[in-house]
C-alpha cells in the first residue's frame, strides 16, 4: 500500500479494518506521528468551524497561489516542478462541491491524530515490510515524522531527500528505482519462503 499525505490516514483506517489486505507499505510523506507535525500543521489541525477566520485560512490553501506554494515550498529549485500537478489540482478543486469536501476533511483532521497510537500498535503487531521515502523540507510533515516510523518498524528502509512535500515531483528518478527494488527484493523473498519442497521459483526474468 502506497501512502502519501491524506492517503496515510485513509490507508491506516483500511489497514485497521482489513490487515489481510496489506502486504507491505511504501510511505512517502505520509505522517502518522505527532513529531511529524510542523508548527504550521499543528495550527491547521487545531482549527475548528467555530474559530473566527478558520474557514478562510483553509480556503486560502485552496487558491492557485496556495496550491502552488504547497508544491514549491522546501524545494531547492522550483523550476524542476512541472506545472501540471498544481494545475490539475486546481482544476479539480474548482469542480462543484470540492472545496466544501476539503473543508470537511480539514476540520476533521484531528480525528486522524487521535488514532495515531492505534496505528503504531498496528505497525508493531503486523510489522509490514516498509520503505520510507521522504522530502525532508516538507512544510507540513518534516523529517522527524519519517524517523518516528523506525520506533515501531525498526527494519523499515528510510531514505530522505532534500525536497518538499511532493518528493516525486523533483526526485522521481531517485525514488522510483528504490520502490522497484524494494518490491522485487521483498516479494521474491516472500515467494521463496512459501515454496514447497521440490517446487521451483517462477516469474519474469529480471536478469537482463
Amino acid at each position: 500500500m502506497y501512502i502519501f499525505d491524506f492517503g496515510a490516514p485513509v490507508g491506516f483506517r483500511l489497514a485497521e479494518r482489513h490487515p489481510e489486505w496489506i502486504a507491505g507499505l511504501v510511505v512517502q510523506n505520509g505522517n502518522a506521528y505527532t513529531e511529524g507535525l510542523s508548527d504550521g500543521a499543528r495550527a491547521f489541525i487545531a482549527l475548528r468551524p467555530e474559530t473566527p477566520g478558520a474557514e478562510q485560512t483553509i480556503r486560502d490553501l485552496l487558491t492557485p497561489t496556495g496550491v502552488r506554494a504547497q508544491y514549491e515550498t522546501g524545494v531547492a529549485d522550483p523550476l524542476l516542478i512541472a506545472p501540471d500537478g498544481w494545475a490539475l489540482d486546481q482544476y479539480f478543486l474548482g469542480l462543484p462541491g470540492r472545496e466544501e469536501a476539503q473543508l470537511a476533511l480539514a476540520f476533521d483532521y484531528h480525528s486522524n491524530v487521535e488514532r495515531y497510537d492505534l496505528w503504531h500498535a498496528w505497525l508493531r503487531e503486523h510489522t509490514p515490510p516498509t520503505l520510507i521515502t521522504w522530502g525532508s523540507n516538507d512544510p507540513f510533515f518534516p523529517a522527524p515524522g519519517a524517523h518516528a516510523y523506525l520506533r515501531d518498524i525498526p527494519n523499515a528502509e528510510l531514505h530522505l531527500f532534500d525536497t518538499g512535500h511532493f518528493a516525486l515531483e523533483t526526485h522521481l528518478p531517485q525514488i522510483a528505482p528504490l520502490i522497484a527494488d524494494f518490491l522485487d527484493r521483498t516479494w521474491n523473498q516472500q515467494d521463496s519462503a512459501v515454496q514447497q519442497p521440490g517446487q521451483s521459483a517462477s516469474g519474469p526474468d529480471r536478469t537482463g
